[in-house]
């Protein structure tokens, strides 16, 4: 996924558009590369009684940074779909205490031809994606979610 193509105001606009929570949790696309797709948000309004993050608003920024990662691969392939998560994993190793980001990684080319492939031929492919939020350069929470994604008809 080369960045000129990565459509960061696009994703945003689809993100609050379609997805009211990012708008209150204040979550932000803030960059993509071939490596990683970057969901960023503020801790304010994402704070628990504790004064860390809020372990729902955790999972909802690594869920929807998968999701969009999945979205910006359809975007760029000039495709249009619907893309659910089928099943996750997440694991909150120590308490989020500042702003923060979900790091997607992206598949590899392999990765993502094969899921390209499978999708125009069958109109439904599944992909696993692994999102993490580091605090102070160590992992806080790690998700692995598995998506799936159907062509629009």
């Amino acid at each position: 996924m080369k960045s000129s193509r990565c459509g960061l105001a696009t994703l945003k606009k689809k993100l609050r558009a379609e997805i009211p929570a990012t708008r209150r949790l204040e979550i932000e696309p803030a960059r993509c590369d071939n490596a990683a797709l970057v969901l960023s948000a503020p801790l304010a309004p994402n704070r628990n009684d504790k004064g860390t993050a809020f372990a729902g608003s955790l999972c909802a920024i690594t869920t929807l940074a998968g999701w969009s990662a999945i979205w910006m691969a359809l975007h760029n392939a000039d495709l249009a779909g619907t893309i659910v998560i089928q099943d996750s994993t997440i694991r909150y190793l120590r308490p989020v205490t500042r702003d923060f980001e979900a790091r997607c990684s992206m598949p590899t080319p392999a990765q993502l031809a094969r899921f390209l492939t499978t999708l125009r031929k069958h109109g439904k492919a599944r992909l696993r994606l692994r999102v993490v939020i580091r605090e102070g350069g160590v992992d806080a929470v790690t998700f692995t979610g598995r998506y799936v994604a159907r062509l629009s008809k």
